[in-house]
């Protein structure tokens, strides 16, 4: 945006000497006109579309995607092997915080899954975390399913993302 768009006050005189400076303040009339400085979306704003949130929970950066598949999947826990982090899986039945128990301010139930197995410490195969992802699908076929991955120097969760929605959700 040029320095000309908008009208600025200036303290001081908008005199110098015996000639008027305010042509330099202030922006003439034949300037670019309101209308052409106004911000736009672009020109396909008609074709935007956004998600329902009603009745439609969001999980983990990649649950806007379709459920991703094996190979998808596996290139993930691929990238969480390289980098040397812990692959992690857990499992809920209601998959999102929520308050039941207590409206006390910080206290929200639903924010830790339970654990399937252990994590899997010494993993060098994203097949053997897919193997387990299977087993936990075959166990829990209508639970919310996600991966997550740990640093073990920075103790922290790295990742995470969402393995499987309930058909009922």
């Amino acid at each position: 945006m040029s320095a000309t768009s908008f009208s600025v006050v200036v303290a001081g005189s908008t005199y110098a000497g015996l000639t008027s400076n305010c042509s330099k303040i202030f922006p003439q009339k034949d300037s670019v006109s309101w209308s052409k400085k106004t911000v736009s979306n672009g020109s396909k704003t008609h074709c935007m579309k956004t998600w329902n949130p009603i009745n439609n929970k969001k999980f983990e950066t990649l649950s806007y995607l379709p459920p991703l598949s094996d190979e998808s999947i596996a290139k993930e826990i691929d990238y969480m092997i390289k980098k040397g982090w812990i692959p992690c899986l857990e499992f809920d039945e209601v998959g999102y915080v929520h308050r039941e128990n207590s409206r006390m301010p910080n206290y929200y139930d639903g924010r830790y899954w339970t654990l399937w197995k252990l994590p899997m410490f010494g993993c060098n195969d994203s097949s053997q975390v897919l193997n387990e992802i299977h087993e936990c699908k075959k166990a829990y076929p209508n639970a919310y399913i996600r991966c997550l991955a740990f640093n073990s120097v920075k103790q922290a969760q790295c990742m995470a993302f969402l393995i499987q929605k309930p058909n009922t959700a």
